[in-house]
Parts: C-alpha cells; structure tokens; sequence
C-alpha cells in the first residue's frame, strides 16, 4: 500500500485539502498513532491515517510539526484537530485508549466520532468475551489472506519489532528519531492497512443492542483516559468490559440482525425474480395476442 509522510506545514494544508466526503458510514478513515511509551508520559510521534477508498496511508509527523499538526488549517478552516473532533466523521481505531490519552493529555485533543475495532471484534465473538485481543492476533484469526501477503505482513511485523522492542535490543526511540528509516515507515502503514477489512467483517456480525453497547463502551474508555488516575499499563488493559462477559441482546435483537442479514443476501435475488415474471408475463400476453 502507498504511503506518504507529511512532514512541512505545505503537505499538511495539500491533505486538510484533500478530507472530501468523510462524513457518515461507511468510515473513510482508518487512524493508529505511534510514540515512545505512548501516553501522557511519553510522546506521540506519528499519526498515520489510512484514507478509504484511496488505498492510501499518510503518516503525519508530530514529532517534527509539534502542535501544528493538529492546528494548521486548510483553505475550508478546517483542521485535523477538528476531524479528530468532529461526531459526524468516524474514525477507526483499535483500542482508543492509550491513543486518547497521549492526544488529550499532550495535545488537548477530545476525540469524538470513533468505532473501536478491538471491542467490535470482542462484541462479534460467539464464545467468550473476558480478554481483549490485539490487532495481530486479529489479523492471524479473522483475515483470509494469501499466504505470500501473510509471510510479507510477517516480515514487517518483525522487522519493526527488532527496532523498537526492548526484548529485541531495540528501543522506542526510533519513533522519534528522524529521518524515518524504510522499515519504520513500512511497520506504521501496515497497522492500519488491514483495519478496513476488519471492520467490515466484525460490523456484518452486530446486531443494534450490540452496537449500542460498543457506543458506550468506547465512551467510557475516552472518558476513563482522561481521568488523573488513568494507567495505560498492566494486565487490566487486556480485560474487557465485565458485564460483557454474561450480558447477550435479546431474542428480538438477534432476529433483527438475521433479518438485515437475509435482506441484504435475497433482495437482489428476490428483484430480478420479480423481473422475470413481469417479462414472461408480458410476452405471454403479447403472443397471445
């Protein structure tokens, strides 16, 4: 997948430029930020956002642009403080929390409008619901990818694991450490190129009351990672919601959902049967005649 690091003020205001259309369903944009211990205790350094349906991955320098890269405007007045902002524009992400720390905490950033991809995935599940997963785990499980594309996902993964990850003898400096080497770059755009993918798949499986659980889940974890008392640290981190673990919708619910999920498979089927008769029907009345 493309990728382009936007890293002067000029590149900045050319993709303010460019947020056409973003509003509503389906997401258009795909969000996962990266920093050395990211948190109100360390730094954010990139944000990278994956556009739909472009295909394409931009990686916005924070290190380098500071807080500009949240206030600079584009022509419209608009920023990407104000998209991360903004209800009507949704962004993806997977697991706000720690990403909402970091923006609130250095940055005064409220995010607003986000679909949480890990609880989707832990709403979707028909078994059970006590213990999060992350991204790659999700990846592995839930993705039908080509063997080749899952060997190269691989080798990425890992190289940008012997770069920062102390087990390894790397560090999470090289988040910051600028210029950004290839590898680096290549880690930050594949986090969030499957991400879409995903979504779909986990968004197909839920019904309303599920969605309506998520909503205020994933406002509940913003809420909570503004808090004083808020560690993005720990085992607690892996545990979902505990009233998750016995709470299911209702019978009328789940139907709901089968009946959306029949709708969308036989409507095309049941439109071009109701074609048919209406052809066959007036070429019988004209041979008749």
């Amino acid at each position: 997948m493309k990728s382009e690091l936007i890293d002067t003020l000029s590149l900045l205001k050319a993709f303010i430029d460019g947020l056409k259309n973003i509003e509503g369903e389906p997401p258009s944009l795909y969000i996962d930020l990266e920093g050395n211990n990211l948190s109100r205790l360390g730094t954010l350094s990139l944000l990278t956002i994956l556009i739909e349906p472009r295909e394409k991955v931009y990686l916005i320098d924070v290190t380098t642009l500071g807080r500009d890269a949240f206030d600079t405007v584009g022509s419209d007045g608009r920023s990407v403080r104000d998209v991360l902002e903004a209800n009507d524009i949704i962004k993806v992400f997977f697991d706000i929390r720690n990403d909402s720390d970091a923006l609130y905490s250095l940055y005064s950033v409220e995010v607003r409008g986000i679909w949480d991809l890990q609880l989707m995935e832990l709403a979707s599940r028909n078994f059970q619901k006590r213990c999060v997963n992350g991204l790659a785990k999700c990846i592995e499980r839930d993705l039908r990818i080509e063997y080749e594309e899952k060997v190269n996902w691989q080798r990425v993964k890992d190289k940008g694991r012997d770069l920062f990850d102390p087990a390894r003898r790397g560090s999470y400096a090289i988040f910051d450490q600028r210029p950004l080497t290839a590898e680096v770059e290549d880690y930050y755009t594949q986090d969030v190129a499957f991400m879409p993918h995903l979504c779909e798949i986990y968004r197909d499986k839920l019904c309303d009351a599920w969605w309506r659980e998520i909503e205020a889940e994933t406002n509940a974890r913003i809420t909570l990672s503004h808090s004083p008392t808020f560690n993005g640290k720990g085992r607690h981190m892996a545990e979902g919601p505990p009233v998750w673990i016995s709470w299911r919708p209702s019978a009328a619910e789940r139907h709901k959902l089968w009946d959306a999920i029949c709708q969308s498979i036989w409507a095309p089927w049941i439109e071009l049967i109701d074609v048919l008769l209406i052809e066959t029907t007036n070429w019988i009345i004209c041979n008749l005649d």
